[in-house]
């Protein structure tokens, strides 16, 4: 009966994770051999697994030979090839003798350029709206939290 309290508390210091080795596999040992109390068989499978799962080993061949080379292979052919359109393109691109964006007309051109500087202006203006939000949050946030 002695021995039944000793593995009771051997169990509460188990489920509480401060047994030391020594005293797992002397409750290993109780709960293999065939006489253990009626009020602790229901411990009995869990230890048993334990046995069992120790002693499994896998059996899977690992290969040893990774699929990423072809990727890298196939992905810095496609680079290359994009590459040289680019390149490509450029030189395509430079041959044409087409001026863009100029005017003979001087009225012309200051009425093309008031249009793009007021483009810009409301791309700009609307940037400036949305840092509000963004310096509203900063409030609200310093007012939250005073130390971040």
């Amino acid at each position: 009966m002695e021995s039944h309290k000793h593995i009771e508390t051997l169990l509460e210091k188990y489920f509480q994770g401060e047994t030391s080795i020594a005293e797992e596999s002397e409750l290993k040992n109780y709960f293999s051999s065939a006489n253990v109390a009626q009020h602790l068989e229901q411990y009995k499978p869990m230890f048993a697994f334990f046995t069992f799962a120790k002693s499994e080993t896998a059996n899977i061949e690992v290969p040893m030979k990774s699929k990423k080379t072809n990727n890298a292979a196939w992905l810095s052919i496609a680079a290359s090839v994009v590459v040289l359109l680019g390149v490509g393109l450029m030189f395509f691109n430079s041959n044409s003798q087409e001026d863009l964006g100029t005017y003979d007309n001087p009225e012309i051109a200051l009425k093309e350029t008031q249009k793009a500087l007021s483009l810009l202006s409301g791309n700009v203006n609307k940037g400036i709206e949305s840092m509000q939000y963004v310096q509203e949050y900063e409030n609200v946030k310093s007012s939250v939290f005073p130390q971040y």
